[in-house]
């Protein structure tokens, strides 16, 4: 049986996968697509509905971002939100101007009349509003479903032609109701089995890896995460023992962190692998560097070209596999070439296959963590690694502002070993999406054993998230913080102050750098 297929049109909105996500919450299918996507190859991909996403622009200047206008003529249900609600009330006679109050952050929607997309929900409850545009006049045959006090057409549709928009972002957890206005779209509106599942997706991947491969060999860069764990599972089953693991113990890694990935990997899993020890080199191209993004380059340069001296030694390899996610993909690059602001890169996403002249293999690109999770229990991964806390590629380097050399990453290290253990023995590793320490760039006044003291400070950052495009932070309790806090300044030499960090994503992000 074919999937059901939904399209998210990206019009450059910096949550465009999460809607992608919210849509496979509720079981079904979707795929992500530039705007210019041509109608001729959307109706080849047969959707039965039709998402599009915000964006910055304004669809009112010159060479806006739009969509191909047979979209409007496929007479499937379309969902327009922010900019694309502004996009679909200009496409059928509506007027966008400029809003003489702009709307960042929580707004009260107020339902004012009934709407398939807003079913069995409370007559007002919290949304999150990001626009400085707004729809002004509705066009024919559109009527208002909820308001806010600054935006009367937070919500309008035609429910006879399934065309919906909402001014708001029910995609981000900052939404009350987010998921239940999806479900309503896709289920009520759009009639959707909802029968996509991850075992499914795990028989299909392997089946596209063998194809793409064919008699190939393979290399899979392992850094000991549930991502690559699962890429190098699905391509181990696919092919067997023409792939080879490379792990490359960059010297950035949390405390005890490479032992465990070469033994797990070894003894557990049965999988070739090469562990190569080149801490001192990272080092050494990290060395007077503090600017973020030059340091994610330095250690992704470094990871290149030690991985690719390692790789050509696999005689024979034309493919590399990668654990590449859609977070890695829309925070390195403007969405399929669309406007999307670069956030930061990431040292997997690019430079390995074209100096290695393979071709890349990147089973979960179209994944959420959460999905790639439940692909690993489908393929027998063990509980505790499927729920592994993300770690950066780049390691502890950005969780460390300004410079970094050996002492630095020692220190910080043995600050993050307290954390992650005091959260685990409070039972709380499954509450947090992440939490660690991070080591501050500043040195305050301190008194130990009746001394002035003037040493390094460490912040603590617990995160609670589903998918890490959007997340607010954790308060634990007041006890687990005074161990955490005790602990840190007690045994962790040159550290003399702790504090919390209590910032959401947007507007911070999740690590530091």
């Amino acid at each position: 049986m074919a999937h059901e297929r939904v399209l998210v049109l990206d019009l450059g909105s910096q949550y465009t996968q999460l809607i992608a996500r919210r849509v496979r919450e509720e079981r079904v299918y979707c795929e992500v697509h530039p705007c210019t996507l041509p109608i001729e190859r959307i109706r080849a991909l047969d959707p039965r509905a039709v998402v599009l996403s915000g964006g910055p622009g304004s669809v009112y200047i010159d060479r806006a971002p739009t969509v191909d206008p047979g979209v409007f003529e496929l007479g499937i249900p379309v969902l327009g939100i922010c900019y694309g609600q502004q996009l679909l009330a200009r496409a059928f006679g509506g007027e966008v101007v400029s809003s003489a109050v702009r709307e960042f952050g929580h707004a009260e929607l107020v339902r004012t009349g009934d709407s398939p997309l807003l079913e069995g929900l409370p007559a007002q409850f919290r949304v999150w509003m990001s626009h400085g545009d707004r729809v002004a006049r509705m066009p024919p045959g559109f009527r208002t479903m909820a308001t806010t006090a600054d935006c009367p057409l937070a919500v309008m549709g035609a429910p006879e032609r399934g065309l919906y928009g909402l001014q708001f972002h029910p995609e981000v957890t900052h939404t009350d109701n987010g998921a239940a206005i999806f479900r309503n779209f896709l289920r009520g509106v759009a009639g959707l089995r909802g029968d996509w599942e991850m075992a499914t997706f795990a028989e299909e991947a392997v089946a596209r890896i063998r194809e793409q491969v064919g008699d190939g060999r393979v290399i899979c860069g392992l850094s000991g995460g549930v991502d690559s764990a699962v890429t190098a599972l699905l391509v181990h089953r696919a092919i067997g023992e023409r792939l080879r693991c490379i792990f490359v113990d960059n010297g950035l890694l949390r405390k005890g962190e490479a032992e465990r990935i070469d033994r797990t990997f070894r003894q557990h899993y049965r999988i070739p692998l090469v562990t190569v020890p080149a801490g001192e080199r990272f080092l050494q191209a990290l060395a007077g560097l503090a600017e973020p993004e030059a340091k994610r380059k330095a250690i992704g340069r470094v990871f290149v070209e030690v991985f690719e001296e390692e790789a050509r030694r696999f005689e024979g390899a034309g493919f590399l596999a990668q654990g590449t996610l859609y977070p890695d993909v829309i925070e390195s690059v403007a969405a399929f070439g669309g406007p999307t602001a670069v956030i930061k890169s990431h040292h997997n996403v690019g430079g390995l296959p074209e100096k290695l002249g393979l071709e890349l293999v990147e089973p979960l690109r179209f994944l959420f963590k959460d999905e790639v999770r439940e692909v690993g229990r489908v393929l027998g991964l063990p509980e505790e690694f499927v729920m592994r806390q993300p770690f950066p590629g780049p390691g502890l380097a950005v969780r460390i502002p300004g410079e970094v050399d050996a002492e630095r990453v020692a220190v910080l290290r043995e600050a993050d070993a307290v954390v992650r253990a005091e959260v685990h023995d409070a039972g709380l590793d499954r509450v947090y999406w992440q939490f660690f320490a991070v080591l501050l760039p500043v040195r305050s006044v301190g008194v130990m054993g009746d001394a002035r003291t003037y040493e390094q400070a460490v912040a603590v950052r617990l995160i609670e998230s589903t998918d890490g495009m959007t997340a607010d932070w954790g308060y634990p309790p007041r006890d687990l913080l005074r161990r955490i806090s005790s602990r840190i300044i007690n045994e962790v030499r040159g550290v003399n102050r702790v504090v919390l960090d209590i910032s959401s994503k947007p507007p911070a992000t999740i690590e530091w750098e």
